[in-house]
């Protein structure tokens, strides 16, 4: 072999190489997002889903369902990332509430059949998945309490991730701290939270790991995900929308089986 040839070999050797190290470092959970989106609709999959956004009036904040939700965005409440990489959902702590909680939110609503049903199933037949790339990005004063994906049924939260300061929790129903996922959570840190729900379980999942299997059997569950801000004005200041929780999610995906 020339030395030409050699130093042509060892070039193209060190660029197949380099690629396959490129590819091998790669986030597993990265996805497929647009160079440039206008609306949610156009980086999320957001078919099966509704939108409630801490807006509107007392006791009754605006909701955004499909066909309308494929090109609604309110910033900076729903609205995608600069890069198209992911969804930022935004709740401030004197924003508007549902007239059963007393703190905001900015969250999805898993829906059925294209959007035009409020989803329902049961823990005990099937079985049920969603998981959400996402990173927790802002918690208001005084209480920094948010929740960034859950699990409801028709009377209250079954599970859910929820962030206090630095420590991750996953809930069981009113036990808050029922497991600690870790006591270090940074800010924008990007994780994977995962629920499964089968044979009258929930398993919880983060970052690929089992947490906790909690029972449920209920049979009117359905998956939540977004910006739950756990504060508001009697208990976090200054009660403006300067004081806020937030979560960015890059990917959320359901599957019933």
């Amino acid at each position: 072999m020339t030395i030409r040839a050699h130093v042509q070999r060892t070039l193209v050797l060190g660029a197949v190489i380099a690629a396959v190290s490129a590819t091998a470092t790669a986030p597993a959970s990265a996805g497929h997002h647009p160079q440039t989106c206008q609306y949610p609709a156009d980086v999320l999959s957001l078919a099966n889903w509704k939108e409630t956004l801490p807006i509107g009036s007392s006791g009754s904040p605006t909701e955004i369902k499909q066909p309308a939700l494929k090109t609604y965005v309110k910033s900076p409440w729903f609205v995608p990332t600069s890069g198209c990489h992911g969804v930022q959902f935004r709740a401030a702590v004197n924003g508007v509430t549902t007239s059963g909680s007393g703190y905001p939110r900015s969250e999805l609503r898993e829906m059925a059949n294209n959007g035009t049903e409020n989803a329902s199933w049961s823990a005990d037949s099937g079985t049920h998945t969603m998981v959400i790339d996402e990173a927790i990005t802002h918690l208001p004063n005084d209480k920094p309490q948010v929740v960034a994906g859950q699990i409801h049924d028709a009377d209250d939260d079954v599970t859910v991730f929820r962030l206090e300061g630095t420590n991750l929790y996953v809930t069981d129903g009113n036990t808050t701290h029922h497991k600690l996922v870790t006591s270090n959570y940074q800010l924008g840190t990007q994780f994977e939270a995962k629920f499964v729900a089968s044979g009258g379980q929930i398993q919880a999942y983060y970052n690929g790991v089992l947490q906790t299997t909690i029972a449920n059997s209920s049979s009117s569950d359905y998956f939540k995900a977004g910006a739950y801000t756990q504060a508001n004005c009697g208990n976090s200041d200054p009660c403006s929308s300067s004081n806020y929780g937030e979560v960015i999610i890059y990917q959320v995906t359901v599957t019933h089986q």
